[in-house]
Order: C-alpha cells, then structure tokens, then sequence
C-alpha cells in the first residue's frame, strides 16, 4: 500500500475515534488510554506513551503508559508518574524535542539525542527506535507523544503523521480542558463571593424569587429576610488597612456558616461588609428575636486582625413575606431599609420593617424628585479617574464618573442615587446628561489649549436598548464640537444580556462612528463568549473584585492570568481596575497588562483638577 493511503487510512481511524459521541465522553485518563492502544495497533508497535512537563520543567513524567509486553502485563502494577526523565541527565534530548519538535529515531542507544537513555530505560525495555510528537497546552511545549519499538524501525510519513495527529488531539484536549476550568472558575466568581465563597447578590435574589414563586403557588409558608451590616467597618479598614477588613468579613463570614439555626435556608454576602440570611417558615417574631441574638452575640466575639483583638458588631433589618412585601425585590428593599433604620439608632441593633421604615421608604420618592429637577436642569456633573498606561507614569485616557451636589447633602456618589434613577426609569435621561457634561468639558480643555486623552464614558443596559442612542449621542457630540474619535464608551457584562439584535446594532453604529468600546467589570456578569466576539469591543476592564488580592491569591492570579489570556486571544486592550498597592502595579505589569486604574494614581476628581495634575501641558 502506497505511503498516501496508508496515510490516509491512519488518519481516518483517528477521526472516527476521536469524534465518537462515547469517546468525547470519557474521562482524560480513558481517551489517552485509547489514543495510545489505537495508536500503537496501527503502527505494529507494542509502546506507546503520554508524557507530561511539570511546572518547573526539570523532568518529564509519564503520564500514561500502553504496554502490551508479555513482561509488562505479568510485572506489579506501577503509576505511570513514577517513571520520569530528568533533564540533567538527559541534556541532548530536552534541547532537541524543544528545538527539532518531532524526534524520529531509528537506532535509538546510538543517536546522540536519545543515547543517554539507553543504560536506564531503552535497555530495560528492549527499545530500539523512538518517535516524539510534541503536545502543547496554548502555545507552551506540555509534553510528548512517545512512540517505541523493539527493532530499529526508519520511521515513515505515515508513522510521523499519525503520532503528530495523535499529540495534536492531545493538544486540543488540553485547550479543552483549560477553557472548561476557566470557565467553571468565571461561573464560581459570577455566583460566589471570592472572600467568603458565600453566594453573592445574584445568587440570593434568584433563590428568593425560586422561594417567592414556590410559596406563591402553594399558598402556605413564609419567609424571614436578615440583612446583616457589620457596624465600623470602613473604621477598620482606614485604621489597619483593607487586609485587615478582609479578615474581619471572612472570619464573620464563616460564623454565620456555622450557625445552625431552625429553617435557615441560604446565606450570601450581598456587600462589602454586608450579609443576609434567609430563614423558611420559622418566622415569628420571638423566634427571628432569638436568632438575630444569636447572630449578634456571635460577631461580638473577638476577632484577632494583626496582633490586636477587635470587637465587631453588627446591625441587623429583618422584612416578611407575606405580609410586609408581594415581591422579591421588594423583600430585599426592605429587610436593607430596615438595617438602615437599626443603625441610625445607634448600631448592634435589629429591626422589623414596619409602616415607619416604610415611611422612612418612602424619601425615595422624594430624592427621585430631585433627581428629576437636576437632570432637567442639567446639575449633574462628572469627575474623571486617570487610566494610567502599564508603567503606571503616563495618562492614557480618563474615565467619566457621574456625581450630584445635593443643594442639602453635598457631593453624591453615583451609588447613593443610581438605584434610584433605575427604578424610576431614569437611566437613558442621565446617561445623556453625563455625555453632555463630559462634550462640555471636552471643549473647555481644548479651548484652554490642553492635550486631552480619549475619555470613557459608562452606557448603562437601559440605554444600549434604545435604538435611537447612536443619533443622540451625534447630535450632543455636534453641539460641541467633540469628535466621536475622542470617546469610549464602555458597558458591563449585564448590559449586553438583552435584545442582541438591537444592541449589537446600537453597539455597531458607535464604533462605526469613531467611538471605541470597552466591556467592564469583567468577570462579575453573565456574557457569554459568543456576544462577547461578536461585538465591536476593543478593550476589556478586569473588575477590581480581582485586583484586590494580587499577588497572593492564587485564584485571582489565575482568573486576571485566564482574562488576559482570552484578550490577547481576541486581539483586545486590558485595563486593570482597582489597582491601589504597588504589588498590584507590579504583578499586573509582569504580565503585560496593558493599562491601570485605581487608588493609586488617583481617585476620581473634578475636570479642573485632573486637569492641572495630568494634563498640564499645551497641545
């Protein structure tokens, strides 16, 4: 048989292995197994092996083995990770399987790359010839395909095809398996707090809309909500640093995991410094009395944070349904304002919602009134937080950030009023409202001669479904003279999860405009990868819940190395965000992240400010 068919004959063996519904379906350790046996039937060979780097790459370790000698079948079973080859030992062959990729040897104790293996193994195994194939995990040499024979053998194109198709099915595996363990790691951030390994916020809200609906259609039981403050702790934080109230939320985090309560049904951490408790049926008032007693009396005990002893506590608001709410939403609304309430009567104290809280409640209504009067009356202003480039030195661009002087309460942050515009329908009129400040200010720095950096400016997912965004956004930037080149526009995760025609158009027409696009926060939402190659974005922001902990946490280290890794594969920008320390600067420029942002360049100030410190140099 001609070198072609048999080379074709080899390669459709594989195919239909590999493709088989019952292969793809095994486990890693059963498909090298028949990889090897399929292998090693095709080729007339008795040996065939899976070979493996550990990380520091000294070695190389078996990591399956196919024997069919007689001897071997007869000899104690040995783990293939015991059999492995150092480096050391072995210099000519490491340089060679590095260098030349694919090994063909026909007298294997006589070729100078594989001669040093014969006294320990090609003679204890009666091996004559050797092929090598490489594997590959990304683009990193992972280890070897090895194929062995007991004669001298010159080794055919077909041999050689098949072994490469055979460490290139391996290689995909690898692929395979890393994608899937970056993503079970990005779905566990998604639904789980990375400090406590609680549930976070959007796992509580679909456990209570599962409970509502349950309850709803039965029509009998009851559900207690707990929203649980620990008192001071940004006191805690400023006085010894945020590790230390990391250590203080993880340690409170794991008592109330140990609490063992009647009908505690799920517990989360909803905040920084905030927790809740859902307690089914057991929902009386002197019962949920008890239990938020004992909740208390818990976190008072000593917390030893950095050679002192601290002493916590923690405000607690507790709301009903049925009875105090319809819905899940508003169950959490209320068991939040009721902890509002037990700490502004001084703290370590719980609270029932009631009709007073509700009242209390109700201040909603008139801050969303006010809100109404200053985006009419375009009051709204922005700051601007540098985004430095990787060297933490230069300005690379600023990002827009809404904030409201309250005529009575002064400077608000956008997280004191945001919730508000987006229960009140509100959000499309803000966001224009901030694009107009940012456009005015935009061509106040130009006027005054100023250099200005591209300006990022957040879409929120309400206005993203509006079609007519695009024609808006034009027209404000006509009005004053600003270059869509000059914006970027950024959206997180849960913004894109709506009508994709509709805001992959929306999306389009920007880019198509000028304007750059950045999706935030990510990692915290629920993009899948299909939306996320199939938009226009040219920059991703890792969100700063990653950053904290670099470089000492291995799990953020992995997740912000598995983010970097899939923008450089879809050919986009990072921006860190949250960078506060210099390990986190450094760390994050080792790795060739490509812009920061955070605390320690700048917190976000007022236009003339940012601009007398970063941008104090004539066009």
């Amino acid at each position: 048989m001609r070198d072609s068919d048999v080379l074709v004959t080899h390669h459709k063996a594989l195919m239909e292995l590999s493709h088989n519904t019952s292969f793809i379906d095994l486990p890693r350790t059963r498909k090298l197994a028949a990889l090897l046996e399929l292998c090693a039937n095709r080729l007339g060979l008795r040996r065939a092996s899976v070979w493996q780097f550990p990380p520091e790459r000294d070695r190389i370790r078996c990591e399956w083995l196919h024997d069919q000698s007689e001897a071997r079948r007869k000899a104690p079973p040995v783990a293939p990770s015991d059999i492995q080859l150092f480096r050391s030992d072995h210099p000519a062959y490491f340089k060679a399987i590095t260098e030349e990729r694919v090994i063909a040897v026909e007298d294997a104790r006589n070729d100078p790359r594989t001669s040093s293996f014969d006294r320990e193994y090609l003679s204890v195994q009666n091996i004559q010839a050797m092929l090598d194939a490489p594997i590959f995990d990304g683009e990193r040499l992972s280890g070897v395909v090895c194929l062995e024979s007991g004669t001298c053998r010159a080794w055919t194109v077909p041999d050689i095809s098949l072994a490469v198709a055979i460490a290139d099915t391996i290689s995909l595996m690898n692929t395979h398996e890393a994608w899937l363990r970056s993503k079970r790691a990005l779905d566990y951030v998604r639904r789980y707090d990375a400090l406590t390994g609680l549930a976070n916020i959007d796992s509580l809200r679909d456990r209570l809309e599962h409970l509502v609906r349950k309850i709803k259609q039965r029509g009998t039981g009851s559900l207690a909500l707990l929203w649980i403050d620990v008192d001071r702790l940004k006191t805690i934080n400023d006085g010894l640093g945020p590790q230390a109230g990391d250590q203080v939320i993880a340690g409170i985090g794991q008592r109330l995991r140990e609490l063992q309560l009647a009908g505690k049904d799920f517990l989360a951490r909803i905040g920084g410094d905030e927790f809740a408790l859902v307690i089914r049926n057991y929902t009386l008032p002197d019962f949920l009395g008890e239990v938020t007693r004992e909740i208390q009396g818990r976190i008072r005990q000593p917390i030893k944070v950095s050679d002192q002893t601290l002493n916590i506590s923690a405000s607690v608001g507790i709301c009903h349904f049925p009875g105090d709410c319809e819905e899940p939403e508003e169950l959490l609304r209320g068991a939040e304002a009721a902890m509002y309430h037990a700490k502004r009567q001084g703290r370590d104290r719980s609270t029932l919602f009631d009709s007073e809280i509700q009242m209390t409640a109700r201040s909603r209504f008139a801050l969303e009134g006010e809100l109404r009067d200053a985006l009419q009356q375009q009051s709204l202003d922005v700051f601007f937080q540098p985004i430095m480039d990787r060297s933490g030195q230069h300005l690379e661009s600023m990002e827009a950030l809404v904030r409201w002087q309250h005529p009575r309460r002064g400077w608000l942050s956008p997280i004191e009023f945001l919730d508000v515009a987006r229960s009140a329908g509100l959000m499309y009129e803000l966001g224009a409202c901030v694009l107009e400040r940012v456009c005015r200010h935009w061509r106040e720095g130009r006027d005054a001669g100023l250099r200005l950096p591209t300006i990022s400016v957040n879409l929120s997912a309400e206005q993203v479904l509006v079609q007519e965004l695009p024609e808006l956004v034009r027209k404000i930037c006509e009005q004053y003279e600003m270059p869509l080149t000059a914006l970027q526009f950024e959206v997180t995760e849960d913004s894109i999860q709506g009508d994709f025609e509709v805001i992959s158009g929306v999306l389009e027409q920007l880019v198509e405009a000028g304007a750059e696009l950045a999706i935030d926060d990510f990692g915290t939402g629920y993009s899948s990868l299909s939306r996320l190659k199939s938009l226009p974005f040219s920059r991703i922001k890792i969100d700063r819940s990653f950053i904290n902990n670099l470089p000492d946490d291995e799990n953020d280290c992995a997740i912000t190395l598995s983010i970097i890794g899939l923008a450089r594969g879809l050919g986009l920008s990072v921006v860190a965000e949250g960078v506060e320390l210099e390990s986190h600067e450094a760390w994050l420029f080792d790795k060739g992240c490509d812009y920061l942002q955070g605390y320690r360049y700048s917190k976000p100030p007022p236009f003339a400010d940012i601009c007398a410190k970063f941008l104090n140099h004539p066009a």
